[in-house]
């Protein structure tokens, strides 16, 4: 009978890893053209508009950028966020 024995620095190692790969992975969907993720948290809407979060607190006060709450955390859906680019909203 063979035994492994898996040691904290192990799993260390393979939690970098991981990361890694992860990190490897969503700069490969971005270099390409990928679909971003549907649902973006505040900081997100903010870099992609380029908006301070006076304003964005605006677009969610006026109704002009719809968001759902969870939590303490507010997220905005991505196709909203492009009418509202696109001039539709």
């Amino acid at each position: 009978m063979n035994v492994d024995l898996i040691t904290r620095d192990d799993l260390e190692i393979l939690k970098k890893e991981l990361l890694e790969e992860i990190r490897k992975y969503q700069q490969y969907n971005r270099k390409h053209g990928q679909e971003p993720r549907v649902w973006l948290k505040s900081y997100e809407v903010r870099k992609l508009l380029n908006i301070s979060p006076g304003t964005l607190q605006n677009l969610r006060v006026n109704g002009t950028l719809p968001y759902n709450k969870i939590g303490g955390l507010m997220f905005y859906h991505y196709e909203d966020i492009q009418k509202l680019m696109d001039g539709k909203r």
